[in-house]
């Protein structure tokens, strides 16, 4: 990349992506350790204070000394956006390299990774009007999605194109864009097309059988409930949170319907796990989809590639 005739080089950072359950914060301390680097946490719930459990969140006594960032951060009572990790990562980057260490990125949400990446922004973030939002929701409880859809297609058809009628989350988002900023919501999205990488990243895949990854999954949401997930979300109802970004988590959200007496235990946890494995699904899909690049592994059936992965990262940090 060139800035009036002058070659700029790119800092080099390593991302470590894949979904739930596959091992991406064992893979961060192991390489933190063998290459000199520290962890900054690209997971959209690892953010909040107190929630632990629900979040698989590394503690002090498992980071093996290494430093960790954007872990424990913000009460879950405050709202955290793309733009806040942008900002917050950004700096962290700079701040890690000019000591001499390697940045290393290590999370499930790809929104977060591939606006850090590419310096965008995502549909307005950060623009928002709750009232609108809540408005376009009984909207469509009225009149169907496809109205809602409908709507759109008529004031940013290219929007349309690409968001499913039934996905109303994505309509009312791309319509509550409009609505705050006059600006069509497609116009954020095509940001990422005509921007260069900010970083020199090396991305590190991590991915293994849908079946084995499952049966992680399903492991994991045992082992957390053992830990007492329940009392974690307890603390969110209790604390009247429920509408709050933190807990709409999985693991949490599930829980409100078994403290109104709507569901049974076992249902909650039949509920976590699968929508655990549908999360973990629609991660593996943004990656492929969405990342260039990217040096893909299976740690959990090949456990001895770990030299290798390390090797590679070493590799690239030494390239010019």
């Amino acid at each position: 990349m060139k800035y009036k005739g002058v070659l700029l080089i790119k800092t080099k950072i390593l991302v470590i992506a894949g979904p739930t359950a596959v091992g991406k914060t064992s893979l961060s301390i192991e390489m933190a350790k063998a290459l000199d680097g520290e962890i900054i946490s690209g997971d959209s719930m690892q953010i909040y204070k107190g929630l632990d459990i629900g979040t698989a969140k590394v503690m002090p006594d498992e980071m093996e000394g290494i430093p960790h960032y954007l872990i424990d951060e913000v009460d879950p009572s405050e709202s955290y956006t793309v733009t806040d990790f942008q900002k917050r990562a950004k700096g962290l980057i700079a701040d890690i390299t000019s000591r001499g260490k390697i940045p290393i990125i290590a999370g499930g949400t790809g929104l977060y990774i591939e606006s850090l990446l590419y310096d965008v922004s995502y549909g307005g973030e950060g623009k928002t009007d709750a009232s609108f939002r809540k408005e376009q929701e009984a909207l469509a409880q009225q009149k169907g999605n496809l109205y809602l859809w409908e709507t759109l297609n008529e004031i940013d058809p290219e929007a349309a194109k690409k968001i499913h009628f039934n996905n109303q989350r994505r309509v009312i988002r791309a319509l509550e864009v409009y609505h705050v900023t006059g600006q069509p919501f497609s116009a954020y999205q095509n940001e990422r097309e005509i921007k260069e990488a900010v970083y020199d990243a090396k991305i590190i895949g991590l991915d293994t059988d849908r079946s084995v990854l499952y049966e992680r999954i399903n492991l994991r949401v045992d082992q957390m409930i053992d830990a007492g997930l329940e009392k974690e979300a307890r603390f969110l109802y209790d604390a009247n949170l429920q509408d709050t970004q933190a807990a709409k988590g999985i693991g949490y959200k599930e829980w409100f319907s078994f403290f109104e007496s709507q569901q049974t235990e076992q249902e909650v946890v039949k509920q976590i796990k699968q929508n655990s494995r549908r999360y973990a699904k629609r991660q593996l899909t943004w990656f492929r989809n969405r990342m260039e690049k990217v040096s893909w592994w299976d740690l959990v059936k090949q456990p001895t590639d770990l030299e290798k992965v390390l090797a590679e990262a070493e590799t690239f940090l030494r390239t010019t």
